[in-house]
C-alpha cells in the first residue's frame, strides 16, 4: 500500500547536497548540516475539503508527511489534538481570543508524539532493528513508545536531571535507559559515541530529517480549525526549534498549496531568561546564535544552550515579522497556575514558559486587542505536577 507522499528526495540545508530518499545515515554526510525532506507538492492530488472528511489522526495529511509505505506507517492516534478557547486569559491578555493547542493530549502526553511517529515510520521504512536518541525526557519516552509500537529496540539517553515519569515510562515501554551524569548535552555526546560504535538508527533532532516533518502537522491542524484561516500570532516554547520550524515549513507549503491566501501568522519565540540564546540573537538582530554559557532553567525542554538550528529558526521569526521575549521560571510557573484555574488548561512547566511569554507580551503593550493569539501547549500538567503543585495554594 501507499500513502500517495509527494516526498521527492532529501536535501540539506547547508550546503544543499540531495540525497535519495533510502538515506540512514545522519545527518548531512558532506557537512553534518541538517537534512530536510523535499515534496512536488504540484502531485499533491487531494484539497483541503477532501481532507477535512478524513478522520483520525495527524496521517490524515499523510500526502505531505515523508513516509511513502502505509504499512511503514506507526501509530498511536497521535495529532487531531483540540484548539481549546480560553476566554478568561484572553481578557487578562487584552486580545480578541487566546486558544491553547493542547498538544497535551497526545498519545504520551506530548507533541513529541508527532515527530517520533514520523521518525519510526521511517525506521520501519528503512528496516531498522534499533533506533536512539538523547533526550531532556519526553523525547525519549515517545521514542519508546513507539518502538514498542513498532516491535523494535530503543535506546535512550538522559541525564539525570530528567523527571521521574519520563524515566520510569522509558523503562516501561521496554527502552534501554542509559542515564547520564551533566545535562543535556553530556547525554548527547554519550548517545553519539554509542550510535556510532553499534551502528544504531537515529531519531534524535535534527540529526533524523523527519521529526520536524510529523510537527509541522501542528500547523496544517491549526489552519483547519481556524476555519482555513491563520491566527495573528503563535507563541511556541523553545528550545530546540523543532516544532516552530515544523509550523513554519507548514504554512508555506499550505501557500504553495494554494490552500493558504493570506500570510503566515507571527512566530513568537519564547525561552526561559536561563537559556535564551535564540531571544538574545533576534534582539541583537543577527543571523546565528552564540551559544549560551551555563544554561539553567526549570524547564529542562527549553534548557538548550546551543541549538543547531537556530538559523532556520531565526528565519521563521524574521520571515514572518515575529519576536523573542524571554521569561523567569517563576512566570512561567504562575502562568501555569493561572491557566489551570482561570481556563481549566493543563500545561508543564516548559509549555507555561510560551504562556508567560504572552503574558509579557501583552504587559508590554503588543497586542491592540483584536488579536487572535495562539499557545503551543507542548505537555501535559501531570509532566511536571510535583513542580506545580508545590507552587499551588488552597
Amino acid at each position: 500500500m501507499t500513502t500517495n507522499s509527494a516526498v521527492t528526495h532529501i536535501e540539506c540545508r547547508a550546503c544543499g547536497e540531495s540525497y535519495e530518499l533510502d538515506l540512514t545515515t545522519y545527518p548531512c554526510q558532506e557537512c553534518g548540516g541538517i537534512l530536510d525532506p523535499q515534496y512536488d507538492l504540484a502531485a499533491v492530488n487531494v484539497d483541503r475539503a477532501e481532507v477535512a472528511n478524513r478522520s483520525g489522526s495527524m496521517w490524515r495529511y499523510r500526502e505531505l508527511l515523508p513516509i511513502r509505505d502505509a504499512d511503514a506507517v506507526v501509530s498511536l492516534g497521535e495529532g487531531n489534538t483540540p484548539l481549546v478557547e480560553c476566554p478568561r486569559v484572553a481578557d487578562r491578555l487584552g486580545v480578541n481570543r487566546l486558544l491553547v493547542k493542547d498538544e497535551g493530549q497526545n498519545p504520551t502526553n506530548t507533541f513529541k508524539d508527532r515527530g517520533q511517529a514520523t521518525a519510526v515510520s521511517a525506521a520501519v521504512e528503512h528496516g531498522a532493528e534499533t533506533i536512539a536518541l538523547p533526550s531532556a525526557g519526553n523525547a525519549g519516552q515517545s521514542a519508546s513508545a513507539y518502538a514498542a509500537r513498532a516491535g523494535i529496540d530503543c535506546h535512550v539517553f538522559l541525564n539525570h536531571q530528567s523527571g521521574r515519569v519520563k524515566r520510569d515510562l522509558v523503562r516501561a515501554h521496554g527502552g534501554h535507559l542509559h542515564l547520564v551524569d551533566g545535562k543535556i548535552t553530556d547525554a548527547a555526546s554519550a548517545f553519539s559515541n554509542a550510535c556510532e560504535e553499534n551502528d544504531w538508527y537515529s531519531v534524535a533532532t535534527f540529526q533524523t530529517p523527519f521529526r520536524h516533518e510529523g510537527k509541522k502537522t501542528m500547523g496544517y491542524e491549526l489552519f483547519e480549525a481556524l476555519d482555513w484561516s491563520t491566527p495573528d500570532e503563535i507563541v511556541y516554547p523553545t528550545g530546540g526549534g523543532v516544532g516552530l520550524i515544523g509550523i513554519w515549513k507548514a504554512y508555506h507549503e499550505l501557500l504553495e498549496l494554494g490552500w493558504l491566501d493570506g500570510e503566515i501568522p507571527r512566530l513568537t519565540v519564547a525561552q526561559s531568561d536561563g537559556a535564551a540564546p535564540i531571544v538574545e540573537a533576534i534582539n541583537e538582530q543577527r543571523a546565528v546564535h552564540e551559544p549560551w554559557e551555563s544554561p539553567d532553567s526549570i524547564a529542562r525542554g527549553v534548557e538548550i544552550p546551543d541549538p543547531g538550528a537556530s538559523p532556520w529558526i531565526l528565519e521563521a521569526v524574521t520571515g514572518s515579522d515575529g519576536t523573542g521575549v524571554a521569561v523567569s521560571d517563576e512566570a512561567a510557573i504562575d502562568a501555569a497556575i493561572e491557566m489551570a484555574r482561570a481556563d481549566g488548561v493543563e500545561m508543564c512547566v516548559t509549555s507555561s514558559i510560551a504562556m508567560a511569554g504572552a503574558v509579557a507580551r501583552a504587559d508590554e503593550g503588543a497586542y491592540d486587542g483584536d488579536e487572535t493569539v495562539v499557545v503551543i501547549n507542548t505537555g501535559a500538567g501531570c509532566k511536571t505536577a510535583e513542580t506545580l503543585g508545590e507552587r499551588a495554594n488552597p
